[in-house]
């Protein structure tokens, strides 16, 4: 990699994106055979030590960021919702004695239905969350099953019912182009998650991750009934078609929210924003007066712990990004979005400007927009997105 000169924070500009924190639990009651994230399967979790772990590294990572305000804070895991809501709320609280917080700071929590209680989310509110992400997945049980989830869709529309009933803010999660779906069957489902909804939906297209049971089973072709890449285009324009006449549109490629519901913390990613992360296998972007850092952590949550409770803490590792990568980062994550990227703010932060004849001849295709020093993807380049990414970043 070619060492430059740093970028100044205020030519990253940091700012225009806001400043959160994403803490990892890593532990689930199963492992879901389509997963790729840090997750492990324990059948006990001494709750208190993991506690003390976290708030340690609150502390070390406050201690750099002293003059931040933060706006976010995510509980992603894993299975946050198996950590008891005392654990939630001390974790909360550790963040406001050492960070100043905006005053509507949002607090989500990831939950999966089949560990949703009333008592205790009724605890998750009492602590401060005040936005809760439902890992529905789908809203058929032969499916659930295919896809290795715990819950069936009884308990998914039961724990709906107790997050709406108990926060002002739900979303919940679906996985369509799922083996052996048709487009008139998702087109059905999707209907019926609309008629659910409150606020924000998240609709993922299932994809084959490298290292997942689901990789080995299609390598041995084991996998069969997945939808051809025509098929799949089409539920992805049903999708956004449905969402948008029901009023949650796309802000995202594959997140739709009613106006103003959009997740924060997501928003903080896709605008390139800093953000902390703390626990196994988490990622962090942090600017400070050498310029932009990725700093990662300890992937194994045993190794995370004894780190995290010792004074060298739990990162394993932290690279200053030059500005090719600030410029391609920013590229690749605004334009998954409907604001799109602010033209001169990457010429910023990556030293030079989009290729013209590039941006020129993707307009051309129809694939790409430009109004008010803004470039966005259009509805039939988000179709192709990787293909517009590819063409954008190339030397």
């Amino acid at each position: 990699m070619r060492e430059q000169e740093p970028t100044s924070i205020t030519g990253y500009e940091w700012q225009a994106g806001g400043f959160g924190l994403y803490l990892h639990w890593p532990f689930c009651e199963s492992k879901c055979p389509y997963c790729d994230f840090n997750s492990h399967v324990a059948n006990k979790v001494d709750q208190s030590t993991w506690l003390r772990a976290y708030q340690s590294e609150i502390r070390r990572a406050a201690n750099e960021t002293s003059d931040r305000i933060l706006q976010s804070i995510y509980f992603g895991g894993g299975t946050p919702s198996l950590m008891d809501n005392e654990i939630v709320a001390a974790i909360i609280e550790e963040v406001r004695t050492n960070w100043q917080t905006v005053n509507d700071l949002e607090v989500t929590l990831e939950a999966n239905p089949g560990s949703v209680e009333a008592s205790r989310f009724e605890g998750y509110r009492r602590a401060g969350v005040n936005r809760v992400s439902l890992g529905v997945q789908a809203l058929n049980d032969s499916a659930l099953r295919s896809l290795g989830r715990l819950h069936s869709k009884e308990q998914a529309l039961r724990a709906l019912e107790i997050a709406k009933n108990t926060f002002d803010r739900v979303s919940f999660d679906l996985i369509y182009a799922r083996q052996f779906q048709s487009l008139a069957e998702w087109t059905i489902e999707l209907r019926e998650a609309l008629s659910l909804a409150s606020d924000h939906l998240s609709l993922y297209q299932l994809t084959i991750e490298d290292g997942t049971v689901f990789a080995s089973r299609a390598a041995r072709g084991g996998l069969a009934g997945l939808p051809d890449e025509d098929l799949a285009a089409d539920m992805y324009e049903a999708t956004q078609d449905l969402c948008g006449e029901a009023g949650l549109a796309a802000y995202e490629v594959s997140n739709h929210a009613r106006p103003g519901a959009e997740s924060r913390h997501n928003l903080i990613y896709w605008r390139g924003g800093d953000y902390v992360g703390i626990g196994p296998g988490a990622h962090g972007r942090l600017t400070t007066t050498d310029g932009r850092h990725a700093i990662e952590y300890h992937r194994d949550p045993k190794l995370w712990l004894r780190a995290a409770l010792t004074a060298t803490g739990g990162e394993s590792s932290r690279q200053r990004l030059v500005p090719e990568e600030l410029g391609l980062e920013y590229l690749l994550m605004s334009l998954r979005t409907s604001e799109g990227l602010d033209l001169a703010r990457h010429a910023r932060m990556s030293g030079q400007a989009l290729k013209e004849d590039r941006i020129v001849a993707l307009e051309g295709l129809g694939l790409v927009s430009r109004s008010d020093g803004r470039l966005k993807t259009t509805a039939a380049g988000r179709l192709v997105l990787n293909g517009v990414l590819k063409q954008l970043a190339a030397d």
